[in-house]
């Protein structure tokens, strides 16, 4: 199969290591591409819900993937997370291609681009982080509920059903949350002269110019691999949102500790012995 060069993708929260991953469709939508830049835009890795009974070959598979990139060229930026909180004390390392951020600032054909979670605006994750991990394992259920129940659904003929998205556009908190969200790192990329600001952290995939008294930038969010299996690609001067399709899957079986090389081997024991040790302590 041929790959699509792009000059930028951005990915966020994969939640790699939970129920509700979809890991073999990134999979096959990694083995489409060849990004000069990745972006790794947080919660990649669910530190919180880490299981050691549960991070099957298919999210391990991911993790290569990723990692291939950076050894074959690819300037790989892992932006850390409040679900991948724990990487934190590693910011700014670097091995080969593969750096571990907190934030990075990119220059996009002469425009300045600012990358970041988002988790600093959520006052949950800052100041009752007992209530936000709940929220996270409760989310991780619902979303296989969700499953179970579009399982049935498509059984009989019908739509499938998105059971938290229909929370959310119910929810008046949840809505209001949502655009204070975009409002804020709108306000605050304005305020430093950037022209992109780019986020994860809501699970809301978007591409929009926000404008106030003091200027406009063009706000993005990634969205999610849970629900709504989306990226963001860069190139040619342009943006764009990739929605896969999650009927597409790859069948392709990889001998995980074959193909590894002696780097991506270091940096995929940091990622998952950092889960480990967080799960002893």
């Amino acid at each position: 199969m041929k790959k699509r060069v792009v000059d930028l993708v951005v990915l966020s929260d994969v939640h790699l290591g939970t129920y509700g991953c979809h890991a073999k469709e990134l999979s096959a939508y990694l083995s489409t591409i060849k990004p000069k830049t990745l972006i790794l835009n947080g919660d990649i890795i669910d530190i919180w819900q880490f299981r050691k009974s549960y991070f099957p070959k298919s999210h391990l598979k991911v993790v290569k993937k990723l990692l291939d990139f950076a050894a074959k060229g690819t300037e790989v930026y892992y932006i850390t997370g409040n679900h991948d909180e724990m990487l934190r004390k590693f910011s700014d390392t670097s091995m080969g291609n593969f750096s571990i951020v907190d934030k990075v600032v990119l220059n996009l054909h002469g425009k300045k681009a600012w990358f970041f979670h988002g988790d600093v605006f959520d006052s949950s994750v800052n100041h009752a982080k007992w209530i936000a991990k709940l929220g996270g394992i409760g989310y991780d259920y619902l979303i296989l509920l969700n499953r179970l129940v579009n399982w049935g659904l498509v059984k009989m003929g019908k739509e499938p059903y998105s059971l938290s998205k229909k929370i959310k556009s119910s929810v008046k908190k949840a809505v209001k949350f949502i655009s204070d969200f975009e409002s804020t790192a709108a306000e605050l990329a304005i305020e430093n002269n950037y022209d992109f600001v780019v986020c994860g952290h809501i699970h809301e995939p978007k591409i929009e110019t926000i404008t106030s008294k003091k200027g406009s930038v063009t706000y993005l969010n990634s969205g999610d691999w849970i629900e709504n299996l989306t990226a963001l690609e860069y190139n040619k001067k342009r943006w764009k949102m990739y929605q896969h399709s999650s009927e597409v899957v790859e069948k392709e079986d990889v001998n995980i500790d074959k193909e590894l090389s002696i780097e991506s081997q270091l940096i995929t024991s940091l990622l998952l012995n950092e889960n480990i040790k967080t799960l002893k302590n």
